[in-house]
C-alpha cells in the first residue's frame, strides 16, 4: 500500500466523520433552516462528499482497477471539492450581503439570493467533475497528462485558474467586511463611550478571525493549485500528494470554523446527544455577521 494513498484515505474518513454531524444536526433541527445555516449545510454536504469520494477513490484503487471506475472516481472529487470551494465563496458573500445590507438581510429577497447562489455554485461543481467523464482525459493521450491523471493538463489549468478567481473574490470582500467591521466597532465605541483599548480589542478581534479563516483556505489550497499549473505529469508523483494531502485539511477544518463555533449548532448538539438541553448552560445566538 501506498502510505500516502492510505493518510488520503484516513483524511477523507475524518472528513466524511465531521461533515456527517454537521449535516445531521443541520436536518435535525428545524430551528436551522435560515439562509446562513443553508449555506453552511451547503458546504458540510460538499466536503462529506469529498470525503466518501477520498474513500471509494482509495478502494476502487487497490479493490477494483478500472478506467472507468477511475474516472468516476475522479470526476466526483472534482465536483465535491469544487463545490466546497464555491460554498466557501457563498458563505463570503452571505456575510458581505449581512453586514453591507443589515436592514434588509432577513427578508425573502435574501433567501432567493442564496439558492440563487447555491444553484449556480452545485451547477458549475456538477459541470467541472462531468467534463473528464465526457472525454477530457488523458487516457488515450499519456503526453497530455496533468500532475492528477487522468486529467489532462488544461483541465486542472481550468479549476486552477477558478480558484485564483474565486481565492481573488473572498479577498477581496474580506477586505470589505474587515473595512465594515471596523467602522461598526468605532461607531459602537463612540456611542456608549468605550475606551480607546476596547475598540482596538473588538476590531482586532473580528481582523484577526477574518484573516484565520481567508489564510486558512489559502493555506490549504494554494500550493496545489499552484503545483497543479507549474507541475509535469513527469514529476515525482509525490509532490502531488505533498500538495494534495494539506488541500484535503481544508475540508476537515470547515466544520469547526463555520459549524461547531456557532452556538445554535452547538446547542443542538446538546439536544442531539443528551436528548435535552440543559438551562444552565447559557448560549447567545450569532447572527450571519458574526465572524
Amino acid at each position: 500500500l501506498n502510505p500516502w494513498d492510505v493518510m488520503l484515505c484516513v483524511s477523507g474518513t475524518a472528513i466524511a466523520c465531521e461533515n456527517a454531524l454537521v449535516v445531521a444536526i443541520i436536518c435535525y433541527s428545524p430551528a436551522l433552516r435560515t439562509p446562513m445555516f443553508v449555506l453552511v449545510g451547503s458546504l458540510a454536504t460538499a466536503d462529506l462528499l469529498a470525503g466518501l469520494g477520498l474513500i471509494l477513490n482509495f478502494v476502487f484503487q487497490y479493490v477494483i482497477r478500472s478506467e472507468t471506475v477511475s474516472l468516476l472516481t475522479v470526476g466526483f472529487l472534482v465536483a465535491s471539492f469544487a463545490a466546497s470551494v464555491s460554498s466557501l465563496l457563498a458563505i463570503t458573500v452571505d456575510r458581505y450581503l449581512s453586514l453591507y445590507h443589515a436592514l434588509t438581510y432577513y427578508s425573502e429577497r435574501t433567501v432567493l439570493c442564496v439558492h440563487t447562489m447555491l444553484a449556480g455554485a452545485w451547477g458549475v461543481s456538477l459541470c467541472l467533475g462531468l467534463l473528464p467523464v465526457l472525454g477530457w482525459n488523458c487516457l488515450h493521450d499519456r503526453t497530455a497528462c496533468s500532475v492528477v491523471r487522468p486529467l489532462t493538463k488544461s483541465n486542472v489549468t481550468l479549476l486552477s485558474a477558478s480558484f485564483f478567481l474565486i481565492f481573488l473574490i473572498m479577498l477581496h470582500l474580506y477586505i470589505e467586511i474587515c473595512k465594515i467591521v471596523c467602522r461598526h466597532a468605532h461607531q459602537i465605541a463612540l456611542q456608549q463611550h468605550f475606551l480607546t483599548a476596547s475598540h482596538y480589542v473588538t476590531t482586532k478581534k473580528g481582523v484577526s478571525t477574518l484573516a484565520i479563516i481567508l489564510g486558512t483556505f489559502g493555506a490549504s489550497w494554494l500550493p496545489f493549485a499552484i503545483y497543479c499549473v507549474v507541475g509535469d505529469a513527469d514529476y515525482p508523483s509525490v509532490y502531488t500528494y505533498a500538495t494534495l494531502l494539506p488541500a484535503t485539511y481544508n475540508s476537515m477544518i470547515n466544520p469547526i470554523i463555520y459549524a461547531y463555533r456557532n452556538q445554535e449548532i452547538q446547542r443542538s448538539m446538546w439536544v442531539l446527544f443528551c436528548g435535552c438541553f440543559q438551562a444552565k448552560v447559557s448560549f447567545r445566538s450569532r447572527s450571519p455577521s458574526d465572524v
